[in-house]
């Protein structure tokens, strides 16, 4: 009996995944648990699993689909059932890659004869009749491997006309045989000169449109493309505000050799950071929120995302309850999720739901940058470079010190400056002051 295969929900979260690639093909024998497809999150990756035996009757989805979660992806049975009943409204079925009808005729005229055929331009995909496009002009553009629609065109109300195709078809390339083939049959166009004699396009010189010359040309898509969507959005739909401060090391470079003195664990400048957004985070809640158009969410507790750069792009775990956490506790955690992340192991729950997030690029150089709000928090804390600063002691005195450079993006939607600037100003005595400890107010 045909059996269907869902797109399993990985974490409730979750409402989609991206099929990135696919591991067989229709009539393939499978067995339960046979690896059938690679998927993602927004954020990281995962074997797509057989959950029955028999032959893959029919693949719903392509490479590259966003497919909702328990959605049939594929399904599984005997030569010759039906599979209609499983197919999804929405889906694309993936089939196997085979040379179209009209690319296999041109190839079959171009066999015989070197030069261009009447032919090979009635097999054109687009020799179709078209109002804006004129007879004369389609045959010129076909036989240049050239789609006319996408010329603009000058005669009777934006007709296309031959002038125009020998405009735009000025100082292109002629095409050999095998490069007409690949202009008509995939879609690619010649360079301005090709490697040919003359200049002529040869098939190796045959590139995807919008190709820059010198360079490879590569799709968005995947994480990359999420990534993308998402950063646009944030952008979008946010008042996005920057101020930036730095604090001095003395102190929490001091805490750290104390704690190893005194044979505890060790903690790195980033978990001294965390801790003090916390601790900060406690008396100044209304940084600890979500902007939600019509409303703002201000959470009890803080749920820290933590940006990690990862071979796969960059991933935000969330320490949750993180407020709960000794900085013992909250050091370990960061580093369990942040391996968690780099492994590729981390589950889409632990990506989701954060209230404030703190990324570093001190490590890589950078002095100051300006981080992007992982909507829809309301700030985020970028940290650079240690920086060494001249400094005025009590006497006058000049000196130097090392700082760390603070940038904190906000939504002007959802807080002002002046509160942000307090928020920051706390942040900064606390690590220069009582770094490690709770948070305790200037004048006490």
């Amino acid at each position: 009996m045909a059996t269907p295969i869902i797109m399993p929900r990985q974490g409730q979260s979750v409402e989609s995944c991206i099929l990135t690639e696919w591991k067989v093909n229709p009539g393939d024998e499978v067995a339960e648990g046979d690896v059938l497809a690679v998927i993602e999150t927004d954020k990281a990756s995962f074997d797509l699993e057989s959950t029955a035996s028999g032959t893959i009757l029919e693949l719903f989805w392509e490479a590259d689909d966003d497919v909702p979660v328990l959605a049939n992806v594929a399904v599984v049975g005997e030569e010759g059932e039906e599979v209609s009943e499983f197919r999804p409204a929405d889906s694309s079925p993936a089939q196997p890659e085979a040379p179209s009808a009209s690319a296999a005729a041109v190839a079959s005229v171009d066999a015989q004869s070197s030069t261009p055929s009447a032919a090979s331009v009635e097999i054109s995909p687009h020799s179709t009749t078209s109002s804006g496009v004129s007879p004369r002009a389609r045959k010129l553009a076909s036989s240049r491997g050239l789609d006319a629609e996408i010329i603009i065109g000058s005669g009777p109300g934006g007709r296309v006309i031959e002038r125009d195709v020998e405009a735009f078809l000025a100082g292109r390339p002629s095409l050999s045989a095998s490069a007409r083939v690949r202009a008509l049959a995939d879609g690619l166009e010649p360079p301005l000169r090709g490697s040919g004699l003359a200049g002529m396009a040869l098939a190796g010189d045959m590139r995807v449109p919008g190709s820059i010359e010198g360079a490879e040309t590569q799709p968005v898509k995947g994480i990359r493309k999420v990534i993308a969507e998402r950063m646009m959005q944030s952008l979008q739909s946010t008042a996005q505000l920057t101020l930036h401060s730095s604090f001095e090391l003395t102190m929490a470079q001091a805490y750290r050799k104390q704690r190893l003195a005194d044979g505890k664990s060790k903690v790195s400048l980033n978990d001294l950071i965390a801790h003090a957004i916390i601790e900060c985070l406690k008396v100044h809640p209304e940084m600890n929120a979500h902007f939600l158009g019509d409303r703002i969410a201000v959470f009890e507790k803080v749920h820290l995302g933590v940006a990690v750069d990862t071979p796969r792009g960059l991933l935000v775990p969330v320490i949750r309850d993180s407020s709960d956490m000794s900085i013992e506790g909250l050091s370990s955690e960061i580093k369990k999720l942040a391996s968690s992340c780099r492994e590729g192991t981390i589950p889409p729950d632990d990506l989701a739901g954060g209230s404030f997030t703190l990324t570093n690029l001190g490590m890589l150089g950078v002095e100051t940058f300006t981080p992007v709000l992982n909507a829809p928090e309301i700030a985020i804390l970028g940290v650079g470079g240690i920086v060494l600063k001249p400094k005025r002691s009590a006497s006058d005195e000049v000196t130097y010190a090392d700082y760390l450079p603070l940038s904190l993006t906000i939504d002007h939607q959802a807080i002002d400056g002046a509160p942000a600037a307090r928020f920051l100003q706390s942040l900064v005595f606390h690590l220069e002051t009582n770094p490690g400890q709770p948070f305790s107010q200037p004048n006490e």
